[in-house]
C-alpha cells in the first residue's frame, strides 16, 4: 500500500470512528436523560410516551449503526478491490465514451439500490411498524421503489449524458460548463418536481377546511407571498409522521400539508408552522443556501478538473486501465472525507436560518405559543429525541434541538415584544 493511499484510508477511518463515537455519546446521553420530562413538556407528555420515545430512538440508532458498518465495509471492498476490475470490464467492452459512462454509473446505482433493499424493508416494516408509524403496504413500497428507480434512471441518464458530452466537447473548460449545467438543472428540477415527480407518488387535493385555507391565504398575503394553491397530501398512505412544506420557486408558491398534520393540529398551530416556512422565503434562505452551495460546487468542480487531468488518482488506488469514471468515484470518496470537518459550520448556518424563521413566524402571527405547542406536538407525534447530546447535535442537527428551539422562541418573542413596546 502506497503512502498516499495510507493517508486517505487513515483519514477515512478517523472520520468513521469519530462519527461512531458521536453516536455512542448520543446513545449514552439518551439512556441517561431520555426519560426525564423537561420543563418545556411538563403536563404535555406522559412518562409512558417518553419511555416509548427512548426505545424508538435507541432502536433507530442501533439499526443505523449496523447499516453504516455494512455500508462502510461494502464501499471499502468496492473502492479498494472491485473498482479496478469493474473499470477494466467497462473498458474492455469498447463502448463509446458517453455510453460507457452511462453503463458505469447506472449499474452502480442499481447495485446500491439492491444492496439497500433489506435495510429499507427492515426500517419500514419492522421498526416503523413496531412503533405505529408505517402505514405502507408491501405492494405500495414495491411500487414506490420501482418508480424511484425508473425516475432516477431517466434523470441520472440525462445528467450523466449531458455532463460527459460537455467534457468531451470542451476538454479545457468543462469544469465551468458542467457546473453551469448542474446549476441550471437543479433550478429546473425545483420548478418541475412539484408538478411532475411528486404527483407520481402522492395524491394532492385541495384542503377541505375553508377556515384553514382562508387563514393561510390571509397569512401569506400579509407576508407578501403569492400562493397559487393550498393542498393536502395523502401522506397517511405511507406514514403517520407529520409535516408541511412549500414547493415551487419564483413568485408563486404551493403550500402542501400532510393530512396527518391537519388531523393533529389546530388552525393556529398550522398557521404558525406555515409562517415559519414563509420566514424562510422572506429571509431568502433558499437563495442564500443555493449561492453558498454553488460557490462550493464551483470550487470543487475546478479542483476535480485539475485532479482528473493526470492519472495520479488511478495510481494511488491501483486502477490499471486509464479512465475518467473511476477518477470521479475516487474524487467523491476523498471529497466526502474532506467535507466532514465543515459539517458543524454548515449546520450552524442552517440552525441560524431556522431561528430567523421562528422569529419571523412570531412577527407575522404575534403568537409564539401556537408555534411552541406545534413543536411539542411534532416532537410527540414523531417520537423525537428530546435530549440529544450537544456534540452530536453539532454534527447531525440542521435544526436546533426542540428544547433549545422552544427556549429561543420564548426569548426571541420577549425581545420582539420589548422592541415593539419601545417604539410605541
Amino acid at each position: 500500500m502506497n503512502l498516499n493511499l495510507t493517508i486517505i484510508l487513515t483519514a477515512y477511518i478517523l472520520v468513521v470512528v469519530f462519527d461512531y463515537w458521536l453516536d455512542y455519546l448520543n446513545l449514552t446521553h439518551l439512556k441517561k436523560y431520555g426519560t426525564v420530562i423537561p420543563p418545556e413538556f411538563e403536563g404535555q407528555i406522559e412518562q409512558s410516551l417518553l419511555n416509548r420515545t427512548v426505545s424508538y430512538n435507541i432502536e433507530h440508532m442501533k439499526y443505523g449503526f449496523v447499516h453504516s458498518i455494512f455500508n462502510n465495509i461494502v464501499f471499502l471492498l468496492f473502492i479498494l478491490v472491485l473498482l479496478n476490475h469493474y473499470n477494466s470490464w467497462i473498458v474492455s467492452l469498447k463502448m463509446p465514451f458517453i455510453f460507457s459512462g452511462l453503463v458505469f454509473f447506472l449499474l452502480l446505482t442499481y447495485a446500491e439500490t439492491i444492496i439497500s433493499i433489506p435495510f429499507s424493508l427492515y426500517s419500514a416494516f419492522k421498526i416503523e411498524n413496531k412503533y405505529g408509524f408505517n402505514t405502507m403496504t408491501f405492494k405500495l413500497w414495491l411500487t414506490d421503489t420501482i418508480k424511484s428507480l425508473l425516475i432516477s434512471t431517466i434523470l441520472l441518464g440525462l445528467v450523466i449524458s449531458a455532463g460527459l458530452f460537455i467534457i468531451q466537447k470542451s476538454p479545457d473548460m468543462w469544469w465551468l460548463w458542467v457546473w453551469g449545467f448542474f446549476l441550471a438543472f437543479s433550478i429546473f428540477m425545483m420548478y418541475i418536481a412539484p408538478y411532475v415527480i411528486e404527483p407520481l407518488f402522492h395524491k394532492f387535493t385541495p384542503i377541505e377546511s375553508e377556515e384553514i385555507e382562508s387563514g393561510i391565504r390571509s397569512l401569506m398575503k400579509k407576508a407578501g407571498i403569492m400562493v397559487s394553491r393550498v393542498f393536502k397530501v395523502d401522506a397517511s398512505k405511507r406514514t403517520k409522521h407529520t409535516n408541511a412544506y412549500f414547493t415551487g420557486i419564483g413568485r408563486v408558491k404551493r403550500i402542501v400539508l400532510y393530512d396527518t398534520l391537519i388531523e393533529k393540529m389546530n388552525r393556529e398551530e398550522i398557521l404558525s408552522v406555515l409562517a415559519h416556512e414563509a420566514g424562510h422565503w422572506k429571509k431568502k434562505h433558499l437563495l442564500k443556501h443555493l449561492i453558498i452551495t454553488e460557490m462550493i460546487a464551483l470550487i470543487a468542480t475546478y479542483i476535480a478538473y485539475h485532479m482528473v487531468k493526470t492519472d495520479f488518482l488511478l495510481d494511488v488506488f491501483h486502477i490499471q486501465q486509464p479512465s475518467l469514471f473511476p477518477k470521479l468515484i475516487i474524487l467523491g470518496f476523498i471529497g466526502s472525507i474532506a467535507s466532514f470537518p465543515f459539517t458543524p459550520l454548515f449546520n450552524y448556518f442552517s440552525r441560524r436560518h431556522e431561528t430567523e424563521a421562528d422569529a419571523y413566524s412570531h412577527e407575522l402571527t404575534g403568537d409564539n405559543q401556537s408555534m411552541i405547542t406545534s413543536l411539542v406536538k411534532l416532537s410527540k407525534d414523531n417520537l423525537s429525541n428530546l435530549h440529544p447530546h450537544p456534540f452530536y447535535a453539532l454534527f447531525h442537527y440542521s435544526h436546533p434541538p426542540v428544547l433549545e428551539r422552544i427556549r429561543q422562541i420564548r426569548q426571541l418573542s420577549s425581545q420582539i415584544d420589548s422592541q415593539i413596546k419601545g417604539q410605541l
